[in-house]
């Protein structure tokens, strides 16, 4: 008898999807931070002054909040695969079409306006169903593990971002990344299509339920989610005036070039984003197989060591503010996977879509929709950027508060097995 080939191994429904949604989460940050990347150089060619300027990204983030109920709802009730990949696609078309923003001053605003909204549109069902969907392959304890590697696509794709808009647009002009950033996620979207799966809701659910977990206005009495939601909504306006406005920090304030500006806020971005995500994952995990209030306190901490190194980037020496924007980014990063986690781990599978649109809407509705604005009209009526950016120091001390008082409402996984 002839013999037989070995058969080659194959990947799993499971990890083929979390490799594709990490591909996605990876494509989906480097089309929102091309902006800031580009921020001068726009400025340059239009001379809006920075309120202006934020006022986009307000945008963004306004419609991303506006969209996710609505999209947290349909979720719940809708196959999830999609409306990812539709998600996917408009974002991909929003960013290809900015290559093509008027060169005049009115119409060139209202245009980079629109297409921001439209990828917060599309940002906004990504970043709702992703999480659900691997939450429905793995369990509560080992979703600290995955959520941890799907978003430690947000740094790198944060650090390109800003790479594309600042290094390119310097090159090439500011529209020219936009045009070539928006291909790779239609071609991710199709093989999404083909090789993405949908699990059952709740197959891996082990939690006990109560009403509290499972039902729109049971989310409102829990501790455990509306904590989570607060201390990353707190940390949120802080994270998002600071991505926004750093690039133009150290140019401004510190006298790099733009291109440089750019280059230093991506390596740090890259670096400590992959560095702080998987140190944090680990640890967390690591002390959750002791404490099941670990992702609370574990955000908690991080959070607070952010705090010394953030104050010394805006109000230090300039031979300092590097290396201690380097120190405050790892710290930063080491609560991504943890304090996600601890979100998606509060609630069960019948409402889990909602509770993250839930999540998203209060995020940005008290962190990022109005930060970067608000950090550029205090710039513009003091003339002072330090002293704006430190607006944010404020925010990482209340975030650092709740989420400690949340490590009281951390669900039990004592029963489960420890992996």
């Amino acid at each position: 008898m002839p013999a037989t080939s070995p058969s080659r191994p194959r990947l799993s429904p499971a990890l083929a999807t979390l490799l594709l949604l990490i591909a996605l989460n990876l494509l989906n940050f480097i089309d929102r931070y091309i902006l800031p990347g580009a921020q001068s150089l726009i400025q340059r060619e239009y001379g809006w002054n920075d309120q202006r300027m934020g006022a986009l990204t307000t945008g963004f983030f306004f419609t991303y909040m506006l969209v996710a109920p609505l999209t947290g709802w349909l979720g719940d009730r809708l196959p999830r695969k999609p409306l990812i990949i539709a998600g996917a696609v408009l974002w991909s078309l929003a960013t290809l079409t900015t290559a093509w923003v008027s060169n005049d001053s009115f119409w060139g605003y209202w245009m980079l306006f629109l297409r921001h909204a439209l990828v917060g549109v599309g940002e906004a069902t990504f970043s709702i169903f992703a999480p659900a969907v691997l939450a429905d392959f793995y369990p509560e304890r080992e979703r600290n593990r995955i959520l941890s590697a799907f978003y430690l696509a947000i740094p790198v794709g944060a650090a390109l971002g800003y790479l594309a808009g600042g290094a390119l647009g310097t090159r090439y002009g500011w529209r020219a990344p936009f045009f070539l950033c928006a291909f790779p996620g239609l071609l991710v979207a199709a093989l999404y299509w083909v090789w993405g799966r949908e699990p059952v809701r709740g197959a891996s659910d082990h939690i006990q339920t109560d009403r509290s977990r499972s039902s729109f206005l049971g989310l409102f009495t829990n501790g455990a989610f509306l904590t989570g939601t607060l201390g990353l909504a707190a940390l949120t306006f802080a994270m998002g005036g600071i991505s926004t406005w750093v690039p133009t920090f150290l140019h401004r304030s510190l006298g790099y070039p733009v291109d440089t500006s750019s280059l230093i806020v991506s390596a740090i971005t890259v670096v400590d984003g992959i560095a702080g995500t998987l140190v944090g994952g680990w640890l967390a995990q690591r002390w959750l197989r002791s404490d099941d209030r670990a992702l609370y306190l574990f955000s908690a901490l991080s959070v607070a060591l952010t705090l010394p190194f953030g104050a010394l980037v805006f109000f230090g020496p300039r031979v300092t503010a590097v290396p201690a924007l380097c120190a405050a980014e790892f710290f930063l990063f080491l609560n991504t996977g943890p304090l996600n986690t601890a979100i998606v781990n509060s609630v069960s599978a019948p409402v889990r879509a909602t509770a993250i649109s839930v999540n998203l809407f209060c995020i940005h509705a008290f962190g990022d929709t109005f930060s970067p604005q608000i950090i550029g009209a205090v710039s513009d009526i003091t003339k002072n950027l330090r002293l704006a950016l430190g607006v944010t120091l404020v925010f990482l001390v209340i975030s650092a508060a709740i989420l400690q008082v949340g490590s009281r409402f951390a669900p039990r996984l004592s029963d489960q097995p420890v992996p």
